[in-house]
């Protein structure tokens, strides 16, 4: 192996390590928001345990014996997001409520969160569990309408309140403006498919300011070590 190409591999290599190590020290900017997550019962779990839902309230349909928990939260993503602190447990909450033809018993937790997480002036209600009984095709929007209106949603189905709480804003950053609602209802939540969680269905930029990334410089910079590497080698050929 002649000196020019151990010479353009080792810038290369160089080069390439600096665009990782630029990569891995850019800062990463998780934003937090105030949300109303929407959880399931975790069928794998004992004891009542929660798995975040993969949709939202308003296309999700449990089936009779379901359990749905709404609890208001601040995070960045569903990773990170606070479960209900009841257990998903729908003897607990529909235990005395009996079956009906045509109907079905889905078990709805709210819990308001916390005081740290609750928007400025405001105060979080007591958590709660209502027995919901309601059509056979209903949506868990259809069964947290029935037992906590009003709910309010805003234009794009995303779910900003429930029972009234919170009074203003929907999905809005912990530290700043918020997004705001469009349409407050009493019954059953829109026919549309967004999820409920403010952090979970936008989609994030790769740079803040719209500048190139960490990675990307790097690769550029890889590519012109190797550019320059070659033509010197080509030089050395023609002397």
């Amino acid at each position: 192996m002649s000196s020019a190409v151990r010479l353009a591999r080792g810038l290369g290599a160089l080069a390439l390590a600096g665009a990782a190590t630029g990569l891995a020290a850019a800062p990463a900017h998780a934003e937090e928001y105030r949300y109303w997550s929407f959880w399931t019962a975790d069928a794998a779990a004992h004891g009542g345990g929660w798995t975040y839902a993969t949709e939202g309230p308003s296309t999700a349909r449990p089936e009779d014996g379901g359990v749905a928990g709404f609890r208001f939260t601040v995070s960045a993503d569903s990773a990170r997001a606070a479960k209900p602190r009841a257990a998903a447990d729908f003897d607990a909450v529909c235990g005395g409520t009996k079956a009906a033809d045509g109907r079905k018993r889905v078990a709805v937790v709210l819990d308001f969160g916390t005081a740290a997480d609750a928007p400025k002036g405001e105060t979080p209600p007591a958590a709660r569990t209502e027995c919901a009984r309601v059509a056979e095709d209903a949506s868990a929007g259809d069964a947290l309408a029935a037992v906590a209106a009003p709910l309010r949603y805003d234009s794009s189905a995303l779910l900003c309140a429930i029972s009234g709480y919170p009074k203003t804003g929907c999905a809005e950053q912990a530290g700043g403006s918020s997004k705001e609602s469009e349409e407050t209802i009493g019954s059953a939540a829109p026919d549309a498919g967004a999820s409920d969680s403010g952090a979970s269905d936008s989609g994030a930029s790769d740079s803040d300011d719209g500048g190139p990334s960490a990675g990307l410089i790097g690769g550029i910079a890889a590519v012109a070590v190797l550019g320059a590497a070659a033509v010197w080698q080509a030089r050395r050929r023609r002397e």
